[in-house]
């Protein structure tokens, strides 16, 4: 069976993964979810790959699966890794010279989710309440309270280093989203997969977080989409 790699998102500890790590081995997977150099403020997606990299087993058929910003340095992972798959969930889509701070403008993000930024102003300044209407809103408040650990922010070398491919990966890749993602919209989701890769995005019941609120239907999800 396959070994899938996975990534989180935005200066998230990889823990966040566990449960779905252990859906995914109970499915008859391998899963891991390798440790970042995240106390490394200046630390840039490539690096991040790196250490991911460094800890894949040779000789395995892998599927990685990246999450949200986690997708400019999955891409990385999967083009190092000829013959792996590539899953993108609730995703930052990167493209060739593009950082992830520029990501924002570039796709026009801020159209997408203008009603949640008049309420709680720039993404930078949210609070408590913005952070529990657009990222914990389907979350159980145990399963929030034993994450809060886990949750950081990013440090700025996460967002100024530009995307360092020349092309998509040559790899196999498909575009979970969230149906419920209160940050990335459906419609924003299906409109960055076309116009940046081509492809028509396949749906999870849920919202941003869903290795927190649903990690049995995710695995499943993810186990079904390797083999696709």
């Amino acid at each position: 069976m396959s070994l899938f790699v996975l990534i989180p998102g935005a200066g998230s500890d990889p823990h966040v993964w566990d449960a779905t790590i252990r859906e995914l081995v109970a499915l008859g997977h391998g899963a891991i979810a390798p440790p970042l150099p995240l106390s490394d403020s200046a630390a840039r997606p490539s690096d991040h790959a790196a250490a991911v990299l460094a800890a894949i087993p040779a000789g395995r058929e892998v599927v990685v699966v990246a999450h949200s910003l986690g997708a400019f340095s999955g891409t990385l992972v999967a083009a190092g890794l000829p013959g792996s798959r590539l899953i993108l969930l609730a995703a930052m889509i990167p493209r060739p010279a593009e950082s992830a701070s520029e990501w924002w403008v570039n796709t026009r993000h801020g159209e997408a989710i203008g009603d949640v930024l008049e309420r709680f102003g720039p993404m930078g300044g949210w609070g408590p309440d913005a952070i529990a209407e657009v990222f914990l809103h389907d979350v159980g408040p145990e399963v929030a309270r034993a994450n809060e650990r886990y949750a950081g922010a990013p440090g700025e070398g996460m967002f100024s280093e530009p995307w360092p491919l020349a092309a998509w990966p040559d790899v196999s890749t498909r575009v979970l989203a969230p149906v419920g993602d209160r940050l990335f919209p459906l419609a924003f989701q299906r409109r960055i997969a076309g116009e940046r890769l081509g492809v028509e995005i396949d749906e999870l019941p849920g919202g941003h977080l869903p290795m927190l609120a649903r990690p049995a239907e995710l695995a499943l999800r993810l186990s079904g989409l390797s083999r696709a």
